[in-house]
């Protein structure tokens, strides 16, 4: 039997989504024959190609651009429309908004089954202007009309909900991490965060070693992973942190607003290896989001994978994982952040909430389950 092909398309080749990627195609390269058509921001790893199966096949398109350039998007629009004759897919897998809008003008009216994930519509983003977000909604809306046989997926149900007003061909399907790798990684750097040697633990003694530390109440150490941006809202970010000077908080990432994170507890790491991140995340106490907006962030379902206590701001996609009080905790303001950091401190950590993250990322947020999900809609929708 001939096996199908899928082409991704992708625009914002970098974090959650470079992560996404990753795992789905990874895992599905056995079953069919996969091509990338991507760009290189900032965020993208140098040596991205080395991360991905050997069978994977990669066509840069050079024009595409995060804003907004009508002479550029004009000729990645020829690009994607280039790739796609060359490539023949029986499916095409749209990522981010400017794919996800110039991909659907490029293949309108071809036999192939289309899939779009926004991992984040661009038209709830708080900084741009009311009349921008109208825009891109209007873009939004207009594409999903010119090519209404693109089924819209939401990776988390905030994100489906919003992508059923634009396009009733609309689906939810979680975003997941690879908890087999992730696995091994965090055993080779709990060993070396806890000073543990093969020889002193076997891999289930380390764990359970792991598993039962209690949290130094007096020495909590709180942090976050992503761009300094202002979706991340730093400045919440930097007034927590500012309020509690005798915690020390880490900023794993970097960007342009950097400098506002001023607060003297505050450590910001700048941009570090895989590697480099889950050390340093294995040493935290906290993981905290203060994002403004989200699709389904990556890096919570890793630190709920590795049972750090998260506080998360209630925007979509952190809402949609975090069940307040039950697998982590929901904040609105830095007051809120500040008191449930105070609470812990008083009652210790909450074993039950970390394992029920835990195993929410077991069952709901893996990517066995999603790569399952998206077979099943390649093949049967």
């Amino acid at each position: 039997m001939k096996r199908k092909k899928v082409l991704h398309i992708v625009e914002a080749f970098g974090g959650g989504i470079f992560s996404v990627l990753l795992d789905l195609t990874n895992k599905m390269v056995d079953e069919f024959d996969i091509s990338i058509a991507y760009a290189v921001r900032a965020e993208t790893p140098r040596d991205f190609k080395n991360y991905f199966d050997k069978r994977i096949k990669f066509i840069k398109i050079e024009n595409f651009t995060r804003n907004i350039s009508p002479q550029q998007d004009i000729k990645a629009l020829k690009e994607i429309k280039k790739a796609v004759k060359e490539e023949e897919p029986d499916i095409v897998h749209l990522h981010s908004s400017k794919a996800g809008v110039l991909g659907r003008l490029a293949i309108s009216g071809r036999k192939v089954k289309m899939f779009y994930n926004p991992h984040g519509f661009s038209f709830l983003k708080q900084d741009n202007s009311k009349l921008k977000r109208m825009i891109y909604w209007l873009i939004e809306k207009a594409t999903a009309i010119y090519n209404k046989k693109c089924t819209i997926v939401g990776c988390s149900n905030g994100e489906y909900l919003e992508a059923k007003k634009l396009n009733k061909n609309s689906i939810c399907i979680n975003n997941g991490i690879d908890i087999e790798k992730l696995k091994k990684e965090t055993e080779k750097v709990e060993k070396i965060a806890h000073n543990s040697s093969v020889n002193d633990y076997t891999v289930e003694e380390n764990k359970r070693h792991i598993d039962l530390k209690e949290i130094d109440c007096n020495n909590l150490k709180i942090c976050t992973v992503g761009r300094i941006e202002y979706q991340k809202n730093p400045k919440v970010f930097n007034e927590i942190a500012s309020s509690m000077p005798t915690i020390q908080f880490t900023w794993i990432g970097d960007g342009e607003l950097k400098d506002t994170l001023v607060s003297s507890n505050i450590k910001v790491t700048g941009w570090k290896t895989r590697k480099e991140v889950l050390e340093i995340l294995s040493k935290q106490d906290i993981f905290i989001l203060t994002s403004l907006w989200e699709g389904l962030p990556i890096s919570l379902l890793e630190a709920m994978y590795m049972k750090k206590i998260c506080i998360v701001s209630n925007c979509i996609g952190n809402r949609d994982v975090i069940e307040n009080g039950v697998n982590g905790f929901i904040a609105e303001t830095s007051k809120d952040y500040i008191k449930i950091i105070e609470n812990i401190q008083k009652n210790k950590a909450n074993i039950q909430i970390k394992n029920n993250a835990h195993n929410d990322i077991m069952t709901k947020y893996n990517n066995n389950v999603m790569t399952q999900k998206y077979k099943k809609v390649y093949v049967n929708k």
